[in-house]
């Protein structure tokens, strides 16, 4: 899979936030440590811009800014041969080239950067507010690479986007069983109450999540 097959696959921006916030609250549910999280949302990130990331603590790692524009999305893989390290210090021809003038601040964005400024980019999509589809750069891949712009690794879970796929992903990262019910009432943003949280964890605490559901954005059921 590259940036061409996530661009077909991928949902709709409105229905890729609303998946985003079900992924960093689950897994702010399962792992209150930060540090053992792979999604994270940030509901305030920016001046009219949201953003949610993964980062799977090995190097690789994605972000996606959605505002009023639209969607920006922007994914690293370390390893990945098209990696700026290994093409003389820049992206890939193509990966970035096309990011319409909406989104272009956000390829220099200190925070998607390296030290010296470079892009951290393997793969690139975008959607702005009136378009039809996902787009992408045109890009020659690097031959014989099963995975040459990390694609499949990194959005794995967006372009599955089904609760059994983060059933079986968590499963393996948290070595614990993960009830399918409660992922799919995430899934479906069921406002948070405590039954839902203690299916999932029964040692965390509706009140110890107050901080991430706020950051998120994610509903909250109405005490009674």
């Amino acid at each position: 899979m590259t940036a061409y097959d996530v661009a077909r696959r991928l949902p709709t921006v409105p229905a890729l936030r609303d998946l985003c916030r079900s992924l960093a609250m689950l897994d702010a549910i399962l792992s209150p440590d930060h540090g053992y999280r792979d999604h994270f949302f940030n509901a305030r990130w920016g001046d009219g811009e949201e953003l949610a990331s993964m980062d799977n603590g090995a190097g690789d790692e994605y972000v996606i800014v959605f505002s009023a524009g639209g969607a920006y999305v922007r994914g690293f893989d370390h390893e990945s041969p098209m990696s700026p390290y290994g093409d003389d210090g820049g992206p890939w021809p193509g990966v970035v080239d096309d990011v319409p003038g909406i989104f272009g601040h956000l390829v220099d964005e200190p925070a998607f950067t390296d030290e010296d400024g470079v892009p951290l980019v393997t793969a690139c999509l975008w959607r702005e507010a009136t378009d039809d589809r996902w787009h992408h750069g045109a890009i020659d891949f690097p031959p014989e690479h099963a995975d040459p712009d990390g694609a499949t690794s990194l959005f794995g879970l967006l372009v599955e986007n089904s609760p059994e796929a983060f059933q079986c992903c968590a499963e393996d990262y948290y070595e614990m069983p993960v009830d399918l019910k409660a992922v799919r009432d995430l899934y479906a943003l069921r406002p948070l109450d405590q039954e839902l949280v203690s299916s999932l964890n029964a040692e965390v605490r509706l009140a110890d999540l107050a901080h991430d559901v706020f950051e998120i954005g994610y509903p909250r059921a109405h005490a009674h």
